[in-house]
C-alpha cells in the first residue's frame, strides 16, 4: 500500500530572495523529507513535446543548470526514454529522495503553481512570503556580489509584479481544494521552531526539533555563490542586519509602497502581511502604472520561456559553445577584480 504521504510531489515555492533556500535546508533536516534543489526540470517541457521524450533529456537537463551533478544523482539508473515530463520527474525526485518524501524547491515556479497541480494532480505546497522590498533589496544584493541571474535586467521588476502573480496562483490552488501551506519568512526566522512544527503538521509528520536549525544541514546541491553565504552558515536569518545601507532607489521604494497599499486594500490587511505600513492612506498605483507594469512583465516571462525553449532544442553543441564563450569575458571581469583588491591590499593606503 503506498504512504499517502507520499503518494505525490512536494513544491517548496516562494519569490526569490524569499527564503526558499534557508527553508528547503530546514525542511530536508528532517529524515523523513527529501526534495531536491531547484531541480526545475518542469521548466523545460519542450524536453517531452513527443512521446518518450528527446533521447538526450538527461544531457540537456545537465547542461541547463546541473541538477544531476549537484544531487549525485546516478545517471545509470534513469532511462534515456520517458513518457512524459511527469514521469521523467517522478523518476528522479524518487531517486533522491528514497523513502522519504519527494519533490524539490524551487522559487521559479511561482506564476506555475496551477500548471503544476495539474501536471502533477497529488501534489502539495508550501509557499514562503517575505516583505517585497526585502525581498528587492536581497535581489539587488545578490547581484552586487556577483550573481548574473540577479544582474539580469528587469529581474525586481519581475519580483515585485511576480509576487501578486504567486498570490493569485496560491488563491486558484485553495479554491479547488489543492493542499496548500503558507509560511511567513519574518516569522520562520523569529521562531523556526513555530514555523517548521506547522509545516510538518501540514505534511502529516512528526516535528524533528533538528529542523530548527541549520547546523548540520546538508547544503551540497546549493550552488556556490556569495548570496548563498546565509543559509551556508549555522545562523538563521544571518545577514539581515537593520543596519545594512539601502539599495533601492526612491522611486521603486515607493512603487513598491503604492503595490503593497493596494494589495493590502484588496485582501483587507491579511496579504502581505510585511511591511506594516502606517495607518495614513497610502497612495496606490494608477491603472496606466499598473497596465504598464503588467505588459512590462509579461514581456519578461516571454523572454524567459523564450530562453528555457533555447535550450530544449537548439543544438547542444552550439550551446556549449555560446557559454563557453560568455564564460570568457565573466572570468576577465573577476580576474581583474581579484588582481585590484592584491593591489588594494598591498598599497599603504589600505
Amino acid at each position: 500500500m503506498v504512504n499517502e504521504k507520499r503518494s505525490g510531489p512536494l513544491f517548496v515555492v516562494g519569490m526569490w530572495r524569499s527564503g526558499t533556500s534557508l527553508l528547503y535546508t530546514l525542511l530536508n533536516k528532517h529524515p523523513e523529507i527529501g526534495l531536491m534543489y531547484e531541480a526545475d526540470l518542469p521548466l523545460l517541457p519542450g524536453l517531452f513535446r513527443n512521446s518518450g521524450g528527446k533521447q538526450d533529456w538527461l544531457e540537456r537537463w545537465e547542461f541547463w543548470n546541473f541538477a544531476l551533478s549537484r544531487h549525485r544523482i546516478d545517471r545509470r539508473q534513469i532511462p534515456a526514454s520517458v513518457p512524459d515530463l511527469k514521469n521523467a520527474a517522478e523518476i528522479v525526485w524518487k531517486q533522491y529522495a528514497g523513502d522519504a518524501i519527494w519533490g524539490e524547491k524551487s522559487p521559479n515556479y511561482y506564476d506555475s503553481l496551477q500548471w503544476l497541480s495539474r501536471e502533477f494532480p497529488e501534489a502539495r505546497f508550501v509557499v514562503i512570503w517575505r516583505n517585497p522590498a526585502d525581498i528587492c533589496r536581497s535581489i539587488v544584493r545578490a547581484a552586487r556580489t556577483g550573481s548574473s541571474f540577479f544582474a539580469k535586467r528587469g529581474i525586481t521588476h519581475r519580483a515585485l509584479i511576480g509576487t501578486r502573480r504567486l498570490k493569485s496562483e496560491c488563491d486558484a490552488l485553495l479554491r479547488r481544494g489543492v493542499p496548500l501551506f503558507q509560511i511567513q519568512y519574518e516569522e520562520m526566522i523569529k521562531d523556526p521552531t513555530q514555523t517548521l512544527s506547522g509545516v510538518c503538521d501540514f505534511l502529516g509528520i512528526p516535528f524533528d526539533p533538528q529542523m530548527a536549525s541549520l547546523e548540520g544541514g546538508d547544503r551540497s546541491a546549493i550552488y556556490e555563490a556569495d548570496h548563498h553565504a546565509g543559509v551556508k552558515s549555522n545562523t538563521i536569518g544571518a545577514g539581515n542586519g537593520k543596519d545594512r545601507e539601502e539599495v533601492l532607489p526612491q522611486d521603486f521604494r515607493d512603487k513598491i509602497d503604492r503595490y503593497v497599499a493596494r494589495w493590502q486594500r484588496e485582501y483587507k490587511g491579511a496579504w502581505p502581511l510585511f511591511p506594516k505600513l502606517p495607518d495614513a492612506k497610502h497612495a496606490e498605483p494608477t491603472l496606466i502604472e499598473r497596465a504598464g507594469d503588467e505588459m512590462l512583465f509579461r514581456i519578461l516571462r516571454a523572454f524567459d520561456h523564450f530562453t528555457s525553449r533555447v535550450y530544449c532544442f537548439a543544438p547542444i553543441a552550439l550551446l556549449r559553445r555560446y557559454r563557453a564563450a560568455k564564460a570568457k569575458p565573466a572570468a576577465q571581469t573577476k580576474l581583474i577584480a581579484k588582481e585590484a583588491a592584491v593591489i588594494t591590499e598591498g598599497s599603504p593606503r589600505a
